[in-house]
């Protein structure tokens, strides 16, 4: 494996954009309460399922993981869970999601010190590939960087050897926090952030360790704060602090899109499909962060949290879809009114 010297530039320290994410946060936090005071009853959630049972909802137990920015399902090891904080050492934690507890720590040598992971991915190779590429200069680093390694065929903590790729964007520098790689091509995308909308960029047909790998703007999604496809490759899941949405993947482009159900979390930052395909892993930053799963329906919807441990809103309830849909319409439109408001603010300030 090619191991890449790290040439990069230290940039001065810059402050994480941490204000308006705790506004946004709290905001969602409160509103949420608020909607289940609405809801009553009828909100309650689903019977926990047996402890036995993987890919359940789970809490995140190790202190270590305060910002875990990404999630990707292990396919050496079902009901394992991978994360990571997004400004860390160059660490990536695999979760058992039976018990919440850490099952292996992989620290990974040659990278450098990570800038701002995001986003993390299992290819059909067995790889597994983590996005350095979130930027807190709001797009102005002109570089980021992609981090592969095998998935460690043992659960334990281990230092393995990863290779590092050089990321450019076509169209110039972004912010981003997606990062996919489609089961069965093995191509890699990326989906930028934008709170007018963002990009999906798709990188070559193979990555090279000795030179930049250029990814090209291939199709317009809304903010996205990450990404998966499902294990069929036939569906893109892009969610954002909000709402999910799921694209139907055909040719190597999104299509038609739907609405899919995704539960109210105070800072909404990651998503994956289980092993099987049959639920949705969403989960959050925070100490002892929630995963929630959230079943997918024969139609390809999603449907309620089954196995669902609480602090989410997951689970739909008998008879109460169309009520949840309401209030999670008003959370939605309520905490929206409150981020962009108080950035309206930040910026006459």
């Amino acid at each position: 494996m090619v191991k890449v010297k790290d040439v990069r530039p230290s940039p001065p320290p810059v402050p994480r954009a941490g204000r308006v994410r705790s506004v946004l946060a709290a905001a969602v936090l409160v509103l949420a309460g608020a909607a289940g005071a609405l809801c009553g009853p009828a909100a309650v959630a689903a019977p926990a399922a047996p402890a036995a049972d993987p890919d359940r909802s789970f809490r995140i137990t190790d202190p270590r993981i305060t910002e875990s920015s990404g999630l990707a399902a292990s396919r050496a090891h079902p009901g394992v869970y991978w994360t990571h904080n997004d400004q860390d050492k160059p660490l990536v934690y695999g979760i058992d999601s039976r018990t919440g507890e850490t099952v292996a720590t992989i620290t990974m040598r040659g990278v450098g010190e990570p800038r701002d992971m995001e986003a993390i991915s299992v290819g059909a190779d067995g790889d597994i590939y983590v996005g350095d590429i979130g930027d807190n200069l709001n797009g102005s680093w002109d570089h980021v960087w992609i981090y592969r390694f095998p998935e460690p065929k043992t659960l334990a903590d281990a230092t393995v050897d990863a290779t590092q790729y050089t990321v450019k964007y076509a169209d110039g520098p972004r912010d981003a926090e997606a990062l996919m790689v489609h089961p069965t091509t093995g191509r890699l995308y990326i989906a930028s952030k934008n709170e007018d909308g963002g990009g999906l960029y798709e990188g070559p047909a193979e990555l090279t360790a000795n030179g930049t790998n250029t990814f090209t703007r291939i199709g317009e999604v809304p903010w996205v704060t990450d990404g998966a496809f499902s294990p069929d490759g036939e569906e893109l899941l892009l969610r954002s602090y909000f709402s999910a949405r799921g694209y139907v993947w055909k040719n190597g482009r999104p299509g038609a899109d739907h609405r899919v159900r995704a539960p109210i979390q105070g800072q909404a930052e990651s998503v994956t499909y289980t092993l099987d395909g049959s639920a949705l892993m969403f989960g959050t930053e925070g100490t002892r962060s929630q995963v929630e799963r959230v079943g997918i329906d024969k139609d390809g919807g999603s449907s309620g949290g089954a196995g669902s441990t609480g602090d989410g809103a997951a689970g739909d309830g008998a008879g109460g879809e169309s009520g949840n849909i309401t209030i999670g319409a008003v959370v939605l439109v309520g905490a929206a009114v409150l981020f962009f408001g108080f950035k309206r603010r930040k910026q006459s300030g």
